[in-house]
């Protein structure tokens, strides 16, 4: 038995144990004894921690695939029957042999910058190369779960207009003969930018020159941490100044679904109001997201038959659902408060993610010098919007959001 199955076997097990426990603690008025909360919470919070490691290990499952894959494909005919072009630019291997010596500072520089000179940009970065982007995306998709969830395309320019029709098309019956009426069809549209994001990476001049460190994989790393982390939190509650739109927004996000009648619990009618809130055609495809404390509410629901609503996915094919449909969730959505949006339901499909090709790198060889470091900034470019606002419901606590607090003025705070 893999792994993966056994912890998924082990995850239902303690899952129904939970639901038993739950039960027995009960009390004649529907509620749960006070003294049983805490220990539910705790094995609710191990079925949890169990799915967070079904899904890093499914991650790594296929990470493992893509990197052991063949990264050519055998020859069928004769050779000089089909010859492959040879790679250029940023995509040939002179370029990739001399950007990993301008990290690692080795050979001639003065040639490795002359070879790099392709991919400079105008504040002294180079562009990494094309294979080394493709490991930086995965990493990026493994620590940031809307650009597994979200529609993801490459740009190369720094603003794409997509156009987005207005109005739902229906064709018409006819006579034989009759000619087709036309459908005037009224599009808007929406513009996505390439707002920049930039992290900074340190690694030691030890580590830089030890042959056998994999400092691609480490590189790629940091960066999916640090940049996925800014993403995910822009795609979710950006306001669009200088970061993306995120799916939260008042204005441009997902519509409004549900208002809860509480500032601090979910009922079981709201969650199914919700649900019912979005239009048939993107509840196909809908997916729920929300923060882990909230999934713990909602792991505690029935429905009118008693049944919980939330259900444990056995494998990769069945992934935990409410109410049939998956559940996912994420540590940048908010929590439970008032005036906050929770819970969204919809085909997140329709949020784009627009990369704007060409990832660089620029080595800072004096900023850590004291600390025998070497630092490299590393930037990017990328924006995010929800393209169809009607695609996307959302449940919000009732109450009013807290005005958030007014930043301090620097030169207040110097002069005080």
């Amino acid at each position: 038995m893999s792994k993966i199955l056994e912890l998924r076997n082990k995850r239902a097990n303690l899952w129904e144990q939970t639901k038993n426990f739950l039960e027995e603690h009960r009390g004649e008025n529907g509620l749960v004894e006070a003294s049983a909360v805490e220990q539910y919470n705790k094995m609710a919070a191990d079925v949890q921690a169990l799915g967070a490691e079904i899904e890093r290990l499914e991650q790594q499952e296929a990470f493992d695939a893509a990197l052991s894959a063949p990264t050519s494909k055998p020859v069928k005919g004769m050779p000089t029957a089909h010859q492959t072009p040879k790679a250029e630019g940023t995509a040939s291997d002179e370029y990739r042999d001399a950007f990993w010596n301008m990290i690692r500072n080795q050979g001639d520089q003065f040639a490795v910058r002359n070879a790099l000179n392709i991919g400079e940009d105008t504040e002294g970065g180079y562009t990494v190369p094309d294979e080394f982007e493709h490991r930086l995306i995965q990493a990026l998709e493994e620590n940031n779960i809307f650009r597994q969830l979200a529609t993801v395309i490459r740009t190369n320019s720094g603003t794409r207009k997509i156009p987005i029709a207005n109005d739902t098309m229906e064709a018409q019956w006819i006579d034989e003969g009759e000619e087709i009426p036309e459908t005037d069809t009224r599009f808007g549209q929406t513009t996505l930018s390439a707002y920049k994001l930039g992290t900074m990476i340190k690694i030691s001049n030890e580590l830089l020159h030890d042959s056998a460190f994999d400092l691609a994989s480490y590189i790629a790393t940091r960066f999916g941490v640090a940049m996925g982390n800014a993403e995910e939190r822009a795609f979710f509650t950006g306001d669009g100044d200088k970061k993306p739109l995120g799916i939260l927004a008042e204005t441009g996000g997902a519509e409004l679904g549900v208002t809860t009648a509480s500032e601090h619990l979910v009922t079981f009618d709201e969650i199914f109001d919700l649900y019912y809130s979005l239009k048939s055609p993107y509840r196909r495809n809908a997916q729920f997201v929300c923060n882990e404390t909230l999934l713990l509410q909602l792991m505690k629901l029935k429905d009118g038959n008693g049944n919980y609503i939330w259900k444990p996915g056995l494998d990769t094919a069945k992934p935990d659902t409410i109410l049939g449909r998956p559940i996912r969730t994420s540590t940048f959505m908010p929590t439970m408060s008032a005036g906050e949006r929770v819970l969204l339901f919809g085909d997140l499909k329709n949020y784009w993610v627009a990369d704007r090709q060409n990832r660089t790198f620029r080595r800072l060889n004096e900023l850590y010098a004291r600390t025998d470091q070497v630092g490299f900034l590393t930037t990017q470019r990328v924006d995010g919007r929800l393209i169809l606002p009607e695609s996307v419901k959302v449940l919000k606590m009732a109450g009013i959001k807290p005005a958030p607090a007014p930043t301090p003025d620097p030169d207040e705070q110097a002069n005080g």
